[in-house]
């Protein structure tokens, strides 16, 4: 796939135009604005990343974009990036049927629809990629993530009590998966 190939556009709840679509170079400032907004939330990770490390992710990122083995996807309202998702095949022998899905989005633009959408294009792309099932995990107290996901079909099938140490506090990982016919 192309990098930068738009593969759905959509308006949100709130009447913001999207535009989802695979990344490309030029989105490296954006991106790394992204990942470290999220890391100051403490969303995905504690530590902000340098500009070289995001480099060589999105180095890997676009090469992976031909591949089978993983899939990466973006959103885009206006000219600024508000998400960033992805599926990575399972990497033994025994789990290349085995896709793990990762979805991140910014501050004040959850709720509105974009996770759901983005969640839509990574099973069907899944698919595509020929995976029978897709994993992802999702903090306990994150309710309205939890809810997008079950909404598209994701079940829970287990939970790691006390997974996360975050803001003072334990928090329980859910784990969910979706079998794919």
């Amino acid at each position: 796939m192309k990098s930068g190939k738009t593969i759905r556009s959509f308006s949100t709840k709130d009447g913001r135009k999207v535009v989802l679509r695979t990344p490309k170079w030029e989105d490296l400032d954006d991106l790394l604005d992204l990942i470290n907004s999220l890391a100051e939330e403490r969303v995905v990770m504690t530590r902000k990343v340098s500009l070289e490390e995001e480099r060589e992710w999105l180095s890997k990122a676009l090469s992976s974009l031909g591949e089978s083995e993983a899939f990466h996807l973006v959103a885009e309202v206006g000219d600024k990036l508000v998400a960033t998702s992805e599926i990575d095949r399972g990497q033994s022998v025994y789990e290349r049927h085995v896709g793990g899905i990762g979805i991140a989005i910014r501050d004040g633009f959850r709720d509105i629809g974009i996770g759901t959408e983005m969640m839509k294009i990574l099973i069907e792309q899944a698919r595509i990629m020929g995976l029978k099932v897709l994993t992802l995990s999702a903090f306990a107290n994150n309710k309205s993530a939890i809810h997008i996901y079950e909404k598209v079909g994701f079940k829970q099938t287990g939970r790691i009590p006390q997974k996360f140490f975050k803001d003072g506090k334990y928090t329980d990982e859910i784990i969910m998966i979706m079998l794919l016919e």
